[in-house]
């Protein structure tokens, strides 16, 4: 686990019924350039076709829990958390994608469109799809597959 020092939150990712191993990390640091997002998770499932790498999409949502229905296990994430209103894909939770590597995906990218603040107890998802970055208003990046609630 990451000392304090390293991250001002994290999420714990867990993944939902249809991938259960998927587990992993997000920790946000507060930079004098913006907020250096690393995320660092493993189990994702793999695609079989070498000319298909998977990309999943990965977004903060607006909701405070992971849980959800019958219908989507997620529900009560909500959808990308954009208190600016502004169309997809520069809500503040538009993330890059995910990219599978063997199971595995770890990504860092600094972004200055929120503060720590903005995100603590919001909901970070794992989408099966990669997102689109053109359909509104969430990019299309199909299923939620994995969630982790963002703390310090």
């Amino acid at each position: 686990m990451l000392s304090n020092f390293l991250y001002n939150a994290k999420a714990i990712i867990e993944g939902g019924k249809k991938y259960p191993k998927i587990n992993g990390i997000v920790t946000f640091r507060e930079t004098k350039k913006g907020i250096l997002v690393t995320a660092k998770i493993n189990n994702l499932p793999i695609s079989k076709d070498k000319c298909k790498d998977r990309f999943f999409g990965f977004h903060i949502h607006e909701g405070i829990s992971c849980s959800g229905n019958v219908e989507d296990e997620f529900a009560n994430a909500k959808t990308h958390l954009n208190p600016t209103n502004c169309p997809h894909p520069f809500h503040i939770g538009d993330l890059p994608p995910l990219i599978e590597n063997d199971g595995y995906s770890y990504m860092s990218v600094l972004i200055n469109k929120f503060k720590i603040k903005d995100i603590l107890g919001k909901v970070i998802i794992i989408h099966d799809m990669p997102d689109d970055f053109t359909s509104q208003p969430s990019g299309n990046s199909g299923t939620k597959i994995a969630c982790g609630k963002i703390e310090n």
